[in-house]
């Protein structure tokens, strides 16, 4: 039977006292164990949502650059292409 061990970190920071307070009232009404999990759970979704965006910012640009040298630097139209516009033209002749 394995074990795994997870590295731990530790993360301190210094906030004021009001602001304190008023998390551990949002960890507290959130129906959090303590003000340490409602925290790491806040910075979580957080960072994921970020990342998720970014990544989708990111992905929106790689399409863009791709669909805009498809526009700039077009391939010749293939066989089928042709023939779909021989098939069109016979069908509506100008």
């Amino acid at each position: 039977m394995a074990t795994t061990i997870i590295e731990q970190a530790r993360f301190d920071t210094r906030l004021p006292l009001e602001q304190k307070r008023f998390f551990e009232k949002a960890a507290i009404l959130g129906g959090y164990r303590n003000l340490t999990d409602f925290i790491i759970q806040a910075v979580q979704d957080k960072a994921k949502e970020i990342i998720k965006e970014r990544e989708l910012i990111v992905a929106s640009e790689r399409d863009g650059e791709i669909f805009f040298d498809e526009i700039t630097n077009p391939n010749s139209p293939n066989k089928s292409l042709r023939k779909a516009v021989d098939k069109y033209n016979s069908q509506f002749p100008e």
